[in-house]
């Protein structure tokens, strides 16, 4: 399943895709292929991007045919497109990649070297914590817009918080002090048996949510805890 975030690192910004579920591979790709093309599809019509967005598709079939690679995820940093694959060995992917897109009008260049470990992969593509947290909070966003909520119209919001022992619950609770939280309710579930949710009054703008989430995880990982998500109520209807 792809997954698709931004990460700012060093001053740089990273549009980030990738597959979720990839690691599943890891045992029998040990070689890192990757494909650099210089697009970005920022500034150009929409008709130019749709046919990039067509060659980066036909380029990940072309080079998971008979299973010889898998794709990982990609980038888009300073202009390039950065195409990743997981590859079962370094042979023929080079010349493949030259006979799909000499011809395309794109600069393009590809390497592959040898990541048994799947380095690149966790350190440079796959998600933190914090990210995957931004990113389901990124899928309900979604779903209130498509409800047709105003995001801007501040609502009781449900934040689910666990913890590994009641020690740590009771000392988080105990001592919470962000401004605005409050105590609903202990929770617990199949994973985690100690659990709280928090509630507090504020819109569900990206922007919002993703200040007021990050200000909770922070707490929470002062008492090694683990922020399960939140939910709300529609406001609209």
């Amino acid at each position: 399943m792809r997954e698709i975030f931004k990460r700012l690192e060093n001053d740089t910004l990273f549009n980030i895709e990738i597959d979720i579920d990839a690691g599943g591979y890891k045992e029998d790709y040990p070689w890192l292929f990757s494909v650099f093309v210089k697009y970005d599809g920022l500034d150009d019509s929409t008709e130019s991007y749709e046919e990039f967005l067509e060659t980066k598709e036909s380029l990940i079939i072309a080079i998971e045919y008979e299973d010889k690679a898998k794709y990982l995820g990609s980038r888009i940093v300073d202009g390039w497109s950065e195409f990743y694959f997981c590859a079962s060995s370094s042979k023929e992917l080079n010349s493949m990649v030259t006979a799909m897109l000499k011809n395309t009008g794109y600069v393009y260049e590809s390497n592959i070297i040898k990541d048994k470990k799947w380095n690149f992969y966790e350190t440079q593509l796959f998600p933190t914590e914090l990210e995957l947290i931004h990113i389901q909070s990124s899928k309900i966003i979604f779903l209130l817009e498509e409800e047709g909520e105003d995001l801007s119209i501040p609502r009781d919001v449900e934040h689910y918080v666990s913890f590994l022992t009641p020690t740590q619950k009771n000392r988080f609770v105990n001592t919470l002090d962000i401004e605005g939280f409050n105590f609903k309710d202990d929770i617990s579930s199949e994973e985690f048996e100690h659990g709280v949710a928090l509630v507090k009054k504020h819109t569900v703008t990206e922007e919002d949510v993703k200040k007021v989430v990050e200000e909770l995880f922070l707490k929470i990982k002062e008492e090694q805890g683990f922020y399960e998500g939140w939910s709300t109520t529609l406001v609209n209807e």
